[in-house]
């Protein structure tokens, strides 16, 4: 105890940091628990059991200086014999009391050169509350009082050095350890590494091992984990290739840590042979390798192979069923996760935070957000207190769902238990916030975090920009700068998203030459946002030129950049680029992305080709609520009742909850072929069955399929009954069915509404004339031009357009004359020549002019949709059908025609009238006639 003597003033003078209560302690620091836990490799032997001498002392420790004073005895009487073993018990009763600084000194004389103690020291030091610090402390001093410590000890205090990132003790260690000229063990030279590959990089730590004379097991192994823990996972695998080359065995951990490599890399061949080497080494029974197998083969997506390996696991610990479960719950496999978890129940393995919190990801990232609120609910039932991943991982899903009442529940549950001070839990409570339309209660929790992170930033400014409070949005940038956080990308693409999605095309194209002046680049979002944006509020054509100036700066487009393409086709009715941009998304195997389906869907339909539109959907893996919608609709949007009613039925069977956008195309298919039970039957179903409040949009629907019905005073008896005031779809809808049903009294009252609610709206004055000339009351006539023209109201062109040859022909009540004119009319006159021999009859009545019938007749001719039509036939000879596309609804005489051009010319016919499509063929109509 010699080496002890000189200290015990030292350890005298210090005072304890922190005075703790005394307790009894069995002391992970024991020497024979240490012992029977350390590696038969250790460079020092085993230590003997405890004598009796050591409980001796314990009696007498009651207070610190108890403790002070059985040390000096014990230092007096000099019993070496006895000194390793009864230092233990003082380490241990300074601790306790609270002096972590004389605990420091006695394990620096005693133990710190042998590797045995490390760990259970310090986790006996943490557990009494002392900070890893002081022991740097106490060795800096005895360091300058001129203490000298061998290799073992500054690997010891190395490896704190690592652990608190204290960089430039550690510099000083390693060049105390040059200065001396120590030949450094592989211990020193590990701890050398380990602090260098956590404080200056991995490239200094391998430089650390380059220069090593030996390269042993435990050198490579360190060598190895070092690359990995600074995720070089490349690296790491290499050095494990070159490792196995020289035959150098590996440890448990590392063959673990490279097994999660070759996940991260995606190497599964790497893997196979990992998974080989294991096997003929016979390291099958270490559960930590086991588990990695598994997590490997899970991010290869070979769950089975995964699977096989934890079937053929006997001593399954938690983290193995954890990795399982994990494993097919990434994959979208959730009832087999479900059945592994009932499983792991009955093995008596209890769940912990960590399964849970993989239950209510996973399912959030499948898109099964009700189950995730259903998942918390048992978590808690079962005892367990949700975390910051579990509320971060619940409250998205309410984001989601649109579930506001519970994100305020979960709010409350977040305050009561101390988690809203947590950055990543404030955060998605402001997100949640902003996304259910309630910014106040977002700036109200956004003014309360003490560190916000852009991202708290970036959404609260989303939220702002996307509401149109562009002001506010603006006002936050700028304080962001303020506060010293520097906007990024995302920040700007916010900005861009809002302006674009409020029509402010120059301001987003402004917010993008604001990128480029900050000394960004515009990326593939900042361009999809203002492409999106036009194709959502109807600027297609702009759409397709920033789409040019996006693929000009050298940008590829993404799947939503091509979603939102398609919307742009569907909008125009553009077939063939529609066409193009589906090759492209097979190109760039966009076609597996379900929203780039959907949007194919939609495109397909919208541009008149319902049987791609088919293709597309029941080569659909994986359907969502919004591909069942489009396909519902297509068929409604053709008349296609029985079809539409059918993909319901099926959707139904596939468990797909149906939502306010499904009732909308289900009833527009009744209201379009004439179904009045279904359509009340699901108007009446929508909501007790399936939970669906019905909207305006219902309403409108209802009053159009009972007025195309011919059952007006009905509706207009719907009308008054309605729980919200009408709107002027509701009552343009009634307009119309007048109109067909040539009820005039009827027709006057929608119209007086009309004319209250949209005075400038040309369509409604120009539906009045209509009914007013039908019933050749032409006085009403002129009185309603008059209104509209002194209201400045002015009817637009009417046009239909087809294309030809990759060249779009427009046709039009104003402006130029196709240069073709002659030989169209030409055509269409020996058309109607064949057709009254078939027994066709001009429909004078759909012409509200008062003139002769002969005139009548000649106005009838001129009527875009038949010269557009007609166009199409003489200059396309191909059987691929002729696409018209018109702006206005077609008229029953146009409707006739268009059946008997069908018929004469054996052709296939499809044309659009505003919203819905009437496909011509051997002389009848998709729509049967009901319009």
């Amino acid at each position: 105890m010699e080496a002890a003597t000189p200290l015990y003033h030292f350890i005298s003078s210090h005072q304890p940091f922190t005075q703790k209560q005394p307790r009894r302690y069995s002391t992970n620091f024991g020497l024979i628990n240490v012992a029977e836990t350390l590696p038969e490799t250790s460079p020092s032997t085993s230590p003997s059991p405890l004598s009796s001498s050591q409980f001796d002392y314990e009696k007498e420790f009651h207070s610190l200086n108890s403790v002070r004073a059985m040390h000096a005895k014990m230092i007096k009487l000099s019993r070496e014999r006895d000194s390793k073993r009864n230092m233990q018990s003082f380490i241990s009763a300074y601790l306790e009391f609270g002096d972590f600084q004389s605990a420091a000194v006695l394990f620096f004389v005693g133990f710190a050169e042998n590797y045995l103690y490390w760990n259970s020291f310090l986790e006996e030091f943490s557990y009494f509350g002392g900070n890893p610090c002081e022991i740097l402390e106490v060795f800096s001093e005895l360091h300058s009082k001129g203490v000298n410590f061998n290799t073992e000890i500054l690997a010891f205090v190395l490896k704190i050095c690592s652990k608190l990132r204290d960089t430039w003790l550690g510099l000083e260690v390693h060049a105390c350890l040059i200065k001396k000229c120590f030949n450094l063990d592989v211990y020193t030279q590990c701890a050398l590494m380990n602090f260098y590959g956590r404080c200056c990089g991995t490239e200094r730590a391998n430089k650390v091992f380059k220069e090593a004379l030996i390269h042993d097991s435990l050198l490579w192994n360190e060598a190895i984990l070092v690359n990995l823990r600074d995720e070089k996972w490349a690296e790491g695998l290499q050095m494990f290739c070159e490792m196995q080359a020289l035959h150098v065995k590996a440890n448990g951990l590392t063959i673990s840590k490279v097994l999660q490599a070759c996940g991260k890399l995606g190497a599964l061949d790497e893997g196979k042979q990992i998974h080989g080497y294991v096997i003929r080494y016979e390291l099958e029974s270490n559960i930590l390798i086991r588990t990695a197998l598994i997590n490997m083969y899970v991010k290869n997506d070979k769950i089975k192979i995964a699977r096989v390996v934890f079937d053929l696991t006997d001593n399954r610990n938690l983290p193995c069923w954890n990795s399982i479960i994990s494993g097919y719950i990434a994959l979208g496999y959730l009832d087999h996760a479900w059945e592994l978890f009932n499983e792991m129940i009955t093995s008596n393995i209890k769940p912990d935070i960590i399964t849970w919190n993989c239950l209510l990801s996973g399912h959030f990232l499948h898109g099964s957000h009700r189950e995730v609120l259903a998942i918390l609910r048992r978590m808690q039932s079962a005892g367990y207190q949700p975390n910051r991943n579990s509320i971060t991982s619940v409250l998205q899903a309410v984001t989601e769902l649109g579930y506001l009442n519970h994100g305020k529940e979960i709010h409350c549950h977040v305050i009561r238990n101390g988690l809203d001070y947590d950055l990543h839990v404030a955060t998605s409570l402001v997100d949640m916030y902003v996304k259910n339309d309630d910014l106040t209660s977002a700036q109200a929790v956004f003014d309360c975090m003490t560190n916000r992170n852009i991202c708290a930033w970036n959404s609260l400014i989303s939220g702002y920009s996307c509401k149109g409070h562009f002001e506010k949005a603006s006002n936050l940038l700028n304080q962001m700068k303020e506060e010293g956080i520097k906007p990024d990308i995302v920040t700007y693409n916010s900005m861009v998203s809002g302006y674009s999605a409020s029509s402010c095309i120059k301001e987003a194209l402004g917010m993008i030459r604001r990128i480029k002046s900050c000394g960004m680049s515009p990326n593939v979002i900042s361009w999809t946002s203002l492409i999106s944006g036009c194709s959502q509020q109807g600027y297609f054509r702009e759409a397709f030129e920033f789409l040019i100036q996006m693929q000009d700066e050298g940008i590829k487009v993404n799947s939503v950049t091509i979603s939102s393409l398609l919307q742009a086709c569907a909008g125009l009715s553009l077939l063939d680029i529609g066409k193009e941009i589906h090759c492209l998304c097979i190109r760039n195997n966009f076609i597996g992305d379900v929203y780039v389906s959907t949007a194919l869907i939609d495109m397909y339909s919208k541009c008149g080709n319902l049987e791609n539109a088919q293709k597309v959907f029941q080569r659909l893996e994986y359907k969502t609520l919004a591909s069942w919608n489009s396909m519902i609709t297509g068929f409604a949007i053709y008349g296609l009742s029985t079809e539409a009613i059918s993909v319901f039925d099926r959707m139904r069977e596939a468990n797909v909850q149906p939502d306010a956008i499904t009732f909308i195309a289900l009833l527009s298919s009744c209201k379009h072929s004439g179904l009045l039970d279904k359509g009340w039957k699901y108007f009446d179903h929508m909501k007790t069955d399936f939970g669906v409040i019905p909207t305006i949009e219902h309403y409108s629907c209802m009053v159009d399929l009972l007025g195309r019905a011919g059952y007006l005073d009905e509706a207009l008896d719907f009308i008054q009954s309605m729980p919200m005031e009408p709107n002027a779809a509701v009552w343009g809808a009634l307009l119309t069915s007048c109109r067909i049903h040539g009820n005039v009294e009827l027709g006057e009252i929608a119209a007086e509404y009309l004319f209250k609610l949209e005075p400038y709206n040309a369509a409604n004055y120009a539906l009045m004339m209509n009914l007013y000339a039908l019933s050749n009351r032409w006085k009403d006539v002129d009185r309603t031009r008059d209104k509209m023209e002194a209201m400045g109201v002015k009817i637009g062109p009417v046009w239909s357009w087809v294309q030809v040859n990759q060249r779009i022909h427009i046709f039009s009540t104003a402006g130029k004359t196709h240069q073709e004119e002659g030989e169209i009319y030409f055509e269409l006159y020996k058309l109607i020549s064949e057709m009254k021999k078939l027994g066709y009859i001009p429909d004078t009545k759909c012409v509200c002019q008062d003139i002769a019938e002969v005139e009548k007749e000649k106005v009838l001719l001129a009527h875009t949709e038949k010269l557009a039509i007609t166009y199409g036939l003489i200059r396309t000879t191909s059987p691929a059908p002729i696409r018209v596309i018109n702006n206005t609804r077609i008229c029953s005489d146009c409707h006739t025609v268009a059946k008997y051009m069908s018929l004469l010319r054996r052709r296939e016919i499809f044309l659009k009238d505003g919203v819905r499509f009437h496909h011509f063929k051997d002389g009848k109509c998709s729509c049967c006639d009901f319009w």
